[in-house]
Order: C-alpha cells, then structure tokens, then sequence
C-alpha cells in the first residue's frame, strides 16, 4: 500500500474538498482524484459520495480512516526511528490523560530529560479511548489513565493514588449546598461517578460539566463555583486563600495506571521510565 494514497484520504476526509486537499498536499487536483480512485480499486470499494460542494465518506471510507490514521502515524515513526542518529537511538512516546499531565506525567519527563538528554521523548494527551488504541497498535509505548481497559496483552501497574476534595470559591460552604448552586461536575471516570451519586442521591442536576478537571478548575477561578478537583491540583489555591475546601465532603480517590504492552518493558527508555516512577523521583 502507498502510504502517499492514504495520505491522501485523510486528507480528503479532513477537509472535504479535492481541490483543498491538492494545495495542503502540493499536488494538482487531477493528482488528488488519480489517488483516491487508485486507492478505491485497490480495496474495491467506493470511500467518498462526491457531489458538488459536499464530499461525503461512505461507510466503507469512515472504517478505513481509523485504520489510515494509524498506519500512517506508525509509517512516519518508523521513518523517525530509523533515520535517528545512533546518538539518538533511545526513543519513548508517552501518553496520558489531561488531568495527569501537571499532576505526573510532566515531572517524569523533566526527570527523563535531566537524566538521559540523548533519550527523544514524544508526548500525547489523549482521550482514554485513544490512548489504548494508539498503545496497542504500537504507536505510544507508556501510558497514563485512570481505569485502564482490562485486557490481558497490556501490562498495568497502579502507581499513585490522587484525592479528589470538593473545593469551593465560597467559604463555608456544606456539601449539600455545594452540589446545589455553582456546582460543576467533572468527569472524573465510571466509578467517580458510582460513588459521587452513591454521596449525593439528591443533588440538583448540575448546570455545568467539565470533561476534565483542569477546565473545570479555570473556570471556578473565572467565574466561581464547586467541583471535586485533584488535591494535587488545587494545592496552591487552598493555601492562597483563593480556594476553600467543603469540610463535610468526603474524598474520593482515584487510582492511577500505567499501562505498557509487555514487550516493551524491556526497552531501554521505558525501563528507565519505570525506574523513574518506582522510586518516586517523579
């Protein structure tokens, strides 16, 4: 397969339109439609409903993007690999979610950094869902998540725990008030959920969710308000004064993962990695 064919979709399938796509790729538009048709012989099926104005992706074409996205990422860090200097030959991709990037993953990287300047380090914040696709196909070689999926060609280990304390712009605040007026609910995983329903059967149905606790965070700073946040994260704000714990809240704790697939223990920069977060450096 012509890795220049599926760049080609994809970016087609991004921007729906084959003369865009034929100025992002340098290429004439002729060019552009020779590929997808190419393409489309080669797997027998048609990948685009081309009406004028509105390219859509068939069925066919919406699976295929999956997959094209991941074997031309795969491609172009093979070529990286390859290509890197024997002085860089030590490489790791990291992936974690939002929330763990201030609260873990950054410091291992700047510990990585201080202790093997010639390692390339590659970092991703992703979706739950897209760290465990882009582990598996090989493309992120450490992972960081809560709830990792329960799947046995992946090794996972918990290495932190991380309280969540309901924190409030208002003082004195009670629980129950908190999850009544201003309150944002953050999306903390399933079993976050389970127990902040199990603590609060009769709180009101919040006007506001945040998909992470960092968004959450910036705007209780902006604009006021309460939600369960990080103790990690709201450390600082506690002890200025800008923030104030609700007493009565219990804390929930969240376990921390990291997920490898277990052929890659054995390489170097993911031992080191390892090694790193064992004892505590990070």
């Amino acid at each position: 397969m012509d890795i220049a064919l599926l760049r080609t979709f994809l970016e087609v399938a991004k921007v729906r339109h084959f003369g865009k796509a034929a100025e992002t790729l340098c290429v004439t538009q002729s060019a552009v439609s020779a590929r997808i048709k190419q393409l489309e012989s080669t797997l027998g099926v048609d990948l685009f409903i081309r009406k004028r104005g509105d390219i859509q992706l068939t069925l066919a074409g919406n699976r295929l993007q999956r997959h094209a996205e991941t074997i031309v990422k795969g491609w172009a860090r093979a070529r990286q690999d390859i290509a890197m200097e024997s002085s860089l030959s030590d490489s790791i991709a990291i992936g974690c979610m939002n929330d763990l990037w201030d609260i873990l993953v950054k410091g291992l990287c700047l510990q990585l950094a201080h202790q093997a300047p010639e390692m390339m380090l590659q970092v991703e914040i992703l979706t739950r869902e897209t760290l465990v696709q882009r582990l598996t196909s090989g493309l992120l070689d450490l992972v960081f998540m809560f709830e990792p999926p329960q799947m046995s060609e992946l090794s996972i280990s918990k290495v932190m725990e991380v309280p969540l304390v309901m924190v409030s712009s208002r003082q004195g605040l009670c629980a129950a008030e908190a999850v009544h007026s201003g309150y944002t609910l953050v999306d903390w995983g399933n079993s976050f959920a389970s127990l902040h329903a199990e603590y609060f059967p009769d709180a009101a149905v919040p006007m506001m969710r945040a998909g992470s606790g960092g968004l959450a965070y910036d705007l209780i700073r902006q604009q006021g308000g309460t939600a369960y946040l990080a103790e990690q994260m709201v450390a600082g704000a506690l002890e200025q004064g800008q923030l104030f714990r609700v007493a009565d809240a219990p804390v929930i704790e969240r376990q921390v993962y990291r997920v490898v697939r277990p052929e890659s223990e054995y390489r170097k920069p993911v031992r080191s990695a390892l090694a790193c977060l064992q004892a505590g450096a990070c």
